[in-house]
């Protein structure tokens, strides 16, 4: 398998993170794609991937899967040890609610943030092939989304150790994501959210917290 990365881009990092878990690192071939430069919107990169973003997972047979959730079930499909996508019917749908609940109100929240401010990202409001103008109000919105997700984090983890179900899954590697996403924003989950810092300070300590 063939993975294109961008070290740097919070989006791979998902997808680098779930290979960690899976015990993949060492056997999955890594491109990096210079986001900065961006090869992304080159030609030779829009003939691997023509929506122009960064993750790429590309089987040993051809088939390229271009998002986040894509690559994970493929990884998961193909190499189910551990579980990272749930176990039973229960835990799927649970560790999907809040896989999609995490990226919905808090990762995009803080790309809403961003990419509406950041002055080397004008016109650039959104990623794939097309232009998007910055809407200003939309930064401030996105600002004030992060931090009503890390209320919604602490509390939902003040009688458990993990997002979704009884152990480690992708629902948790995407809210980590997140709030590591959010200190581009400098915003960091406050002092007296003492649960989310537990679950925090337990999935830092993780070793696919380190790629």
């Amino acid at each position: 398998m063939k993975f294109y990365d961008c070290a740097t881009a919070p989006s791979p990092r998902l997808v680098r993170m779930f290979i960690a878990e899976k015990g993949l690192s060492d056997t999955i071939e890594t491109v990096e794609v210079n986001l900065g430069e961006q090869e992304q919107m080159g030609e030779a990169f829009r003939a691997i991937n023509p929506f122009c973003t960064v993750p790429v997972l590309e089987t040993d047979d051809g088939e390229r899967y271009f998002s986040s959730q894509g690559c994970w079930r493929y990884l998961e499909e193909t190499h189910p040890d551990p579980v990272l996508l749930g176990r039973d019917a229960c835990e799927k749908a649970a560790v999907a609610d809040w896989v999609w609940r995490a990226e919905q109100e808090g990762f995009l929240a803080v790309g809403e943030g961003l990419r509406n401010a950041a002055k080397r990202l004008a016109d650039r409001a959104l990623t794939g092939p097309h232009n998007y103008a910055q809407i200003p109000d939309l930064a401030e919105r996105g600002k004030l989304r992060v931090t009503h997700f890390f209320a919604l984090l602490d509390a939902t983890l003040a009688d458990r150790e993990h997002l979704a179900g009884d152990t480690f899954s992708a629902a948790d590697i995407m809210a980590f994501a997140t709030v590591e996403f959010a200190g581009w924003l400098k915003l960091t989950l406050p002092e007296d959210a003492t649960h989310a810092r537990r679950w925090f300070d337990a999935v830092k300590a993780r070793p696919s917290a380190a790629v």
